[in-house]
């Protein structure tokens, strides 16, 4: 291998962004089945998966980073009168978000083998 192809590479790696805990933990919300995903529902699935409270501010934030990145795309769903008018904007995983879900979790298992602490086997 040339040191162009090495730079090549390296500039490759520079390029992909990789996801935050925050981002990730989002992003799965959003893929969970048989609902429509929207801020405050991907709040509360949060909390109640992880045990831990996320600011709605933050999953919001996330929500739009992940859509910057093509991760996610949003639609405005039809005013409601229980919400004083307001639309609520619904969230759906794109098949690069999906994709990018799939090597965290991978990525995720192959760290986690073999490591004691964890109890899991190689």
């Amino acid at each position: 291998m040339h040191f162009a192809d090495n730079f090549i590479i390296v500039e490759v790696m520079r390029k992909r962004e990789y996801l935050g805990q925050l981002e990730l933990m989002v992003l799965l919300a959003v893929m969970r089945p048989a609902r429509d995903a929207y801020g405050v529902l991907i709040s509360r699935d949060i909390a109640e998966k992880s045990g831990r409270e996320v600011a709605l501010a933050s999953v919001y934030a996330a929500l739009e980073r992940l859509e910057r990145k093509g991760l996610l795309t949003s639609t405005l769903g039809e005013p409601t009168a229980e919400r004083g008018g307001k639309a609520r904007t619904y969230f759906k995983a794109t098949a690069a978000g999906i994709q990018e879900a799939r090597e965290a979790h991978a990525t995720l298992l192959r760290l986690s083998a073999g490591v004691p602490a964890l109890g899991v086997s190689a």
